[in-house]
């Protein structure tokens, strides 16, 4: 492993001083960082590793908020970006087309389930998101169905930030700010098990999708929209079958099935999508990060052959788009990091090692303040209890104690970055790099063991 260059006190102070004064950081505390408190600076990043300012190491936990999967450091993705400058440095797919967006729509084509083969491309998760809604209610409306145009997603759900996408986004603290919202949006339970009561059925969560289909009449709703692996309150995984029922609830009210894949697709599940690992047939995917590993920024919205049918006929168009759509660059790096994918088995290797990563997960339940471990493939979520036989769960205040007053803090300080939520019950989520193995998994497990440990002495008191 090579050395990291550390630049000088005085840069990093000089560096801190800025920050502060101009990066107006995302979803952050900004009055929380003061002289006392630094803002992590991470300068460059290696393999499953990345390293701060000072020099230190990290342990990527998150792979960058759901995003490096390939991990960090793939000279090839820089060389790939290298050579598509040399040819083509920007052109836009507004009623034209260039090599490397043809080249990645049709490779993307080859890899989806089904019919899903027109690729609509994106700057991000977000837009894909957004893009995604607006064509269920175009779509509804091209074959004379413009009534259809609410759409379902579940509690606590994260699906963006857009005014459209926040309708769906059923993080209540997240909309509640920005409201009024664009109307149409409806949310259903989601299928957090472990917080059902016992006798409940699995059936239980898609008859929700159905009442409230009913409820809104079916002749007002455009879509569902479901991520496979909720991520948003901690990685809640379907009950088996509920994929499919949903299917059948949106096949019987025709009504468009979104899989919204941002941070489920390109391996994350174990497949190159997350509704091949829970077998369904979307009609729209949304996809992003992991595209591009998130080299460079880069989304797409994949449609179904009869989701496009309506716009591809006389002088039909579908008036949406994104001037940064299917850049260059950032296609000729997504075939690049799919070629990385498809070379190392990076899938495979998910599937393989996922039972290692879970069962080291799975070895921290005897700490008291474990009171659920959850999640597929490398997407996983510990969920933090007061008391493991109720389930009992912390209050605001003590998830503040808890969460902000000391396990982010430890857990960065220690050399791990994972992600401490409370969007819905206080979690630490992982989402490793795809090329993580046993050693990995155990500094993790080194990291994890004392942290929680100590958390839980600390809520005792």
């Amino acid at each position: 492993m090579s050395t990291a260059t550390t630049p000088s006190q005085t840069t990093i102070e000089d560096m801190q001083e800025q920050a502060r004064r101009h990066l107006w950081m995302h979803f952050s505390r900004m009055g929380g960082y003061s002289d006392e408190h630094e803002i992590p600076i991470i300068t460059r990043g290696e393999g499953a590793y990345v390293y701060d300012a000072h020099g230190k190491r990290y342990l990527d936990g998150l792979s960058g908020l759901f995003c490096v999967n390939a991990g960090h450091g793939r000279t090839e993705l820089a060389e790939a970006a290298a050579r598509q400058f040399e040819e083509l440095d920007f052109f836009v797919i507004w009623s034209y087309a260039h090599p490397r967006a043809i080249e990645l729509a049709t490779k993307i084509a080859s890899m989806t389930p089904g019919d899903l083969n027109r690729v609509f491309f994106t700057s991000g998760g977000g837009e894909a998101v957004e893009s995604a809604l607006k064509l269920a209610r175009n779509y509804h409306r091209m074959r004379g169905n413009g009534q259809k145009a609410k759409h379902i997603a579940r509690e606590v759900a994260y699906h963006g930030t857009t005014l459209g996408a926040l309708s769906a986004t059923g993080v209540t603290n997240l909309r509640s700010q920005f409201e009024p919202l664009a109307p149409g949006g409806c949310h259903v339970p989601n299928t957090n098990i472990y917080r059902w009561p016992e006798d409940r059925e699995p059936v239980w969560a898609s008859d929700a999708i159905e009442e409230r289909i009913l409820f809104e009449g079916p002749e007002t709703v455009s879509a569902v929209i479901l991520e496979p692996v909720q991520n948003a309150g901690g990685c809640f995984v379907p009950p088996d079958g509920y994929f499919q029922e949903v299917r059948r609830i949106c096949d019987k009210y025709d009504v468009l099935l979104i899989s919204d894949e941002v941070i489920c697709a390109w391996g994350r599940l174990g497949h190159y999508f997350g509704c091949e690992r829970f077998g369904y047939q979307p009609d729209i995917i949304t996809s992003a990060k992991a595209l591009t590993s998130s080299y460079v920024p880069m989304g797409a919205m994949i449609a179904s052959d009869k989701v496009a049918e309506p716009f591809m006929e006389g002088n039909a168009s579908f008036a949406h788009g994104f001037t940064f759509a299917g850049h260059p660059i950032a296609a000729a790096v997504a075939l690049a990091n799919i070629e990385i994918f498809e070379r190392e088995d990076l899938c495979g290797h998910v599937r393989a090692k996922e039972g290692e990563f879970r069962g080291m997960l799975e070895s921290l339940r005897d700490i008291p303040i474990v009171g659920d471990v959850r999640g597929a493939g490398y997407f996983q979520a510990i969920e933090l209890v007061k008391d493991q036989d109720t389930k009992e769960s912390f209050s605001h205040e003590e998830s503040e104690k808890l969460l902000r007053g000391f396990l982010s803090g430890e857990l960065y300080e220690r050399g791990l970055i994972c992600r401490a939520d409370d969007r819905g019950d206080p979690v630490i989520q992982f989402s490793p790099p795809l090329i993580c193995d046993t050693e990995q998994f155990e500094e993790m497990h080194d990291v994890l063991r004392p942290i929680l440990t100590e958390a839980s002495q600390l809520m005792r008191n």
